[in-house]
């Protein structure tokens, strides 16, 4: 982005107008105010990942530094949102190579990553668990497509790029993914609501 800026000069009487362009604003001043605008999103995508809340906001932190360390890297002009949460990816399958050396981390219950804001919900909240409860059970690479592209909205393309994956294989996973779901949910007892 190029800014203009006029400036007036008087020199014996004579009003000048000066025209200064200033640089487009750097990669790294671009990261940096875009940095506390996505915070949420990747610390929803650092659980769903991980399942523990501790270990996403490792992982947020974890992204912060490296985008700010490799700003440089990033394209102006191009989605900031999507670039954060593919460092994010990166880091977490980086961790889970290096977790094969050392002891895994176990998976948080889905009752228990779900936030409750104010009285325990009835069965909306009891919905949502179930539906979370779901994802959840379902093999990571399905987890991290659905979590991408239903939740955040990406592209099937976007998708593929954050994961590095053919997009064929971000839609063999969603298509699995739904099977599985669907599955569940006709497993699961009829509410009262649903009886009726």
């Amino acid at each position: 982005m190029l800014r203009v800026v006029y400036s007036h000069a008087t020199q014996n009487t004579r009003c000048r107008h000066l025209i200064h362009i200033a640089m487009p604003e750097s990669s790294h001043e671009l990261v940096r105010a875009g940095l506390r605008a996505h915070l949420a999103r990747l610390w929803r995508y650092g659980l769903v990942l991980s399942g523990n809340r501790d270990a996403a906001e490792d992982l947020v932190q974890a992204t912060c530094l490296r985008a700010l360390e490799r700003s440089h890297q990033f394209q102006p002009g191009t989605r900031l949102d999507r670039w954060l949460l593919t460092i994010l990816h990166r880091i977490w399958l980086n961790e889970l190579r290096a977790a094969r050396y050392r002891q895994g981390q176990g998976q948080v219950d889905a009752e228990v990553a779900l936030v409750y804001d104010g009285l325990h919900a009835v069965e909306a909240n009891i919905a949502a668990v179930q539906v979370l409860a779901d994802v959840q059970m379902l093999p990571e690479a399905q987890r991290e497509t659905v979590f991408l592209v239903y939740v955040e909205g990406f592209t099937y393309r976007e998708a593929a790029e954050a994961l590095d994956i053919p997009i064929g294989t971000v839609m063999s996973r969603l298509a699995a993914a739904r099977v599985k779901l669907a599955a569940r949910q006709e497993a699961r007892p009829q509410s009262r609501s649903d009886v009726s």
